[in-house]
């Protein structure tokens, strides 16, 4: 094909990737200064905005402005500005889909990191390091909870596929670095026979007991303490499950926690890992190929795998039957079971 025949190449998506950091950071702007708590009670003009959040009507005219070329919120003829579908289901506190917290843990704890991205990529190594337990335990227990409602579709669509309603005997269930307690909290609801064990970090633990409390489960759960790496799992679980964990701790420490996990499991019993899983590959899907670089940023040796990687890895422990559940996620969960004998 020669040059005349060519379609000029045009430079707006490499713009629009210019100010891919603008997005979040107007959300959150939105979410700081209580915008979408407020127009959740109905539309309302920049000046009536501004006498109810207390903000600058300068800032609030460009703010809202964007949210609405964002689609976040829409206005009318008359300048009053009203949410979306979109934004009323996950942008309002009270919404049970609140998504907001990942918003302010993005814009506190993640942009800060990724500001020394240019020169991680030349030496390889984090300025902070998550996989560090001190490290760690405070950078989580920050966030943890915010990570429930996104975590929630695929939780319970996980329960719903294990039949827990039908369990005539008691049933446990191991959740690793359990955080705000999702994965197993879901199971727990189908079932008063599942009992849960959940380990994390001291600090972290705090988020999951009031989560505990909040559903009022406290009674059927143990709360164990510590490094992941070196806490007690206890023995003879039913089902073991790794929410988002691979992805920060490296291929030699994941391998070395799906065998402690293999130890921990009853014969006959599932593991369940739910991680952003990139192609063979590592050519998509963007959203696991940048989470890899968030975990270049903020960790030793922290990656995104692909199904394949994690199912050998599943396998040189032991584990059968490795297999994918379709959840309302960005990645199917992987099952694997321990052989019955």
């Amino acid at each position: 094909m020669t040059s005349e025949t060519q379609q000029p190449v045009s430079p707006e998506r490499i713009l629009q990737l210019m100010w891919g950091h603008a997005a979040p950071m107007i959300i959150y702007a939105g979410l700081h200064n209580n915008v979408f708590e407020e127009l959740a009670a109905g539309p309302l003009t920049i000046d009536q905005i501004h006498a109810k959040t207390g903000a600058s009507v300068r800032g609030l005219k460009a703010l809202l402005n964007a949210l609405v070329g964002l689609g976040l919120l829409a206005k009318d003829t008359a300048g009053h500005y009203l949410l979306t579908p979109e934004s009323a289901a996950f942008l309002v506190r009270k919404s049970p889909s609140y998504y907001g917290e990942l918003f302010r843990h993005t814009y506190e704890q993640l942009i800060p990191n990724w500001l020394g991205l240019a020169e991680i990529v030349r030496s390889g190594k984090p300025i902070v390091s998550l996989d560090q337990p001190d490290n760690g335990a405070a950078f989580f227990e920050k966030f943890v909870d915010a990570l429930f409602p996104l975590n929630y579709g695929a939780a319970n669509a996980l329960a719903e596929s294990l039949c827990l309603s039908q369990l005539s005997a008691p049933y446990s269930v191991l959740d690793v670095a359990a955080g705000s307690g999702v994965w197993s909290i879901c199971l727990a609801m189908k079932s008063p026979q599942v009992w849960a064990t959940v380990v994390d970090f001291p600090q972290v633990l705090t988020v999951t007991r009031r989560m505990l409390s909040r559903f009022g489960l406290t009674d059927r759960f143990r709360l164990v303490g510590g490094d992941m790496h070196t806490a007690d799992f206890g023995k003879d679980h039913q089902i073991a499950i790794l929410g988002h964990i691979l992805h920060n701790e490296g291929e030699m420490r994941s391998r070395e926690l799906l065998a402690k996990t293999y130890q921990a499991l009853a014969p006959g019993g599932t593991i369940v890992i739910a991680e952003f899983l990139v192609n063979e590959d590592r050519t998509s899907p963007p959203h696991s190929l940048i989470f890899a670089v968030n975990m270049l940023v903020l960790t030793e040796q922290g990656d995104t795998y692909s199904f394949n990687e994690i199912r050998r890895w599943l396998e040189e422990v032991g584990f059968q039957h490795v297999r994918s559940l379709d959840v309302p996620a960005a990645s199917p969960l992987i099952l694997a079971t321990k052989p019955p004998t």
